[in-house]
């Protein structure tokens, strides 16, 4: 049960974002260019590492949503995400996406927690400065984003069809439509 009466039910950011569409929109406005936009990280890789971070952040709704985005965009599908969530050092990902999410976890703790030598390991991996750029602010928008979600108490519902469904629609449409 959400801490404030959204006057919705919609489920974790969704009824967050009914809830204030002026805010709403511009946070949507930022997933769309972060995880959609023009990238040489593929769509799939950067809702990883959405899926990544919410997942050591503990916020439900948003690692088991943008968890089923990458699935719907990765070969290997969840199995490949469920793996890399828990334990990228085996998961069959590329070395560079490893390096990445090494570097997102240490944003998720503090953005001094990310060294010198976790970037020269992602570039050693190939990882451009871009990539490494945009992992970092990945990983610092959904930390606020999982905040947002599990500050207010919101709905993660159980059933991952639900998780699916959307994933089906944002792949297809992108994060700016209706669900």
């Amino acid at each position: 049960m959400p801490y404030i009466e959204l006057g919705n039910d919609a489920p974790g950011i969704v009824g967050l974002l009914q809830y204030r569409p002026e805010t709403g929109k511009v946070l949507m406005e930022l997933a769309e260019v972060l995880l959609r936009g023009d990238n040489t990280l593929s769509r799939g890789e950067r809702e990883l590492i959405a899926s990544y971070v919410s997942t050591l952040n503990e916020c439900r709704f948003c690692a088991m949503s943008h968890g089923a985005f990458a699935a719907a965009q990765l070969p290997g599908g969840e199995p490949v995400v469920t793996q890399a969530c828990e334990e990228p050092g085996t998961a069959p990902i590329s070395d560079k996406l490893r390096a990445l999410l090494a570097i997102a976890a240490a944003v998720r703790h503090s953005g001094t927690a990310v060294t010198p030598e976790d970037v020269e390991a992602a570039r050693k991996a190939g990882a451009t400065d871009i990539e490494i750029h945009n992992t970092v602010l990945i990983a610092a928008a959904f930390c606020m984003y999982n905040r947002y979600v599990d500050g207010l108490s919101t709905v993660a519902p159980d059933d991952p069809g639900l998780y699916a469904r959307r994933a089906s629609h944002v792949v297809a449409h992108g994060y700016l439509t209706g669900p």
